[in-house]
């Protein structure tokens, strides 16, 4: 693990550990202090601990729908392949 490092989300610093690098963390702050402020712009008199859970849910919707659409194209790739093989196959016979 490399040493901390210092982001800031919505005001508040915290010491991020992890095995991202110090640029890669400080993205993924930026990004979640993105969803942080999207939510708490976007709703009135929301607090910071439910504003937290809302983007947190969002986030991970994002990441949820990425996932689903990387497998549809890992099947799309794989359907291709299958098709190609047999065209290549039907050649060479």
């Amino acid at each position: 693990m490399e040493k901390p490092v210092r982001v800031k989300i919505l005001d508040h610093e915290y010491l991020i550990r992890g095995d991202e690098d110090e640029e890669q963390i400080q993205e993924i702050a930026e990004f979640v202090n993105d969803k942080f402020k999207e939510i708490r712009d976007n709703t009135e008199k929301l607090s910071e601990k439910k504003a937290a859970i809302l983007a947190a849910f969002h986030i991970a919707s994002e990441y949820f729908q990425l996932q689903k659409e990387r497998d549809n194209m890992i099947l799309d790739i794989q359907s291709r392949a299958q098709s190609l093989n047999f065209q290549i196959d039907s050649i060479i016979r």
